[in-house]
């Protein structure tokens, strides 16, 4: 069962709408009927809701372990108890895709996140948001959704609200034959 729920991206207005804050992003638009305010504590911004643990690591991306290792150690929460929502360059926008374990795709939140908890198994909601035509990764992943995309991410916000509150009551494993690289728009 889902314990903690990490919700990957950068701290500060400059990167509020960067495709690098997919997780970010999707933690304002959640449909918990009764969230409380976010308070800092783990390194970054923590709540509950539903009775799970929510949290959006205040370091930089490359430093999002040391958040998810102290909300994880403080309450001895397993890795397989984790779910991290976060950007996938690998993946189309308006792809989602749950998974559990496996590799980090050159990501390097994951790559904190692994190095804090000492494996690589804990879940992950993947968000698309397509590999660029040009090779420059680092200013795709730090420039901002364009207004269509934000359409098709409105889409995809809802989709993934719903995956959330089924893993916030059941099993992941019950939802990855459904979640396995599923397109979340009507029209992309």
């Amino acid at each position: 069962m889902i314990e903690l729920i990490v919700f990957l991206g950068n701290p500060g207005v400059q990167y509020a709408r960067n495709r690098h804050n997919a997780g970010r992003l999707l933690a304002e638009f959640l449909p918990f009927s009764s969230l409380p305010v976010w308070g800092r504590k783990y390194k970054g911004l923590y709540t509950v809701a539903e009775g799970k643990h929510l949290l959006m690591p205040e370091t930089f991306m490359n430093l999002s372990g040391e958040s998810v290792g102290a909300a994880a150690a403080f309450f001895k929460i397993p890795p397989e108890h984790i779910l991290v929502v976060h950007d996938e360059l690998e993946l189309p926008l308006g792809t989602v895709s749950l998974k559990f374990s496996g590799g980090l795709g050159g990501h390097n939140g994951l790559r904190s996140i692994k190095a804090c908890l000492n494996t690589a198994d804990f879940w992950r909601l993947r968000i698309g948001i397509g590999r660029p035509a040009h090779r420059d990764i680092a200013s795709w992943v730090l420039s901002d959704f364009t207004v269509a995309e934000t359409a098709i991410l409105k889409q995809v916000w809802e989709a993934c609200a719903g995956v959330l509150l089924h893993v916030l009551q059941e099993e992941p494993a019950s939802l990855l034959p459904e979640w396995n690289k599923r397109n979340c728009c009507l029209e992309v």
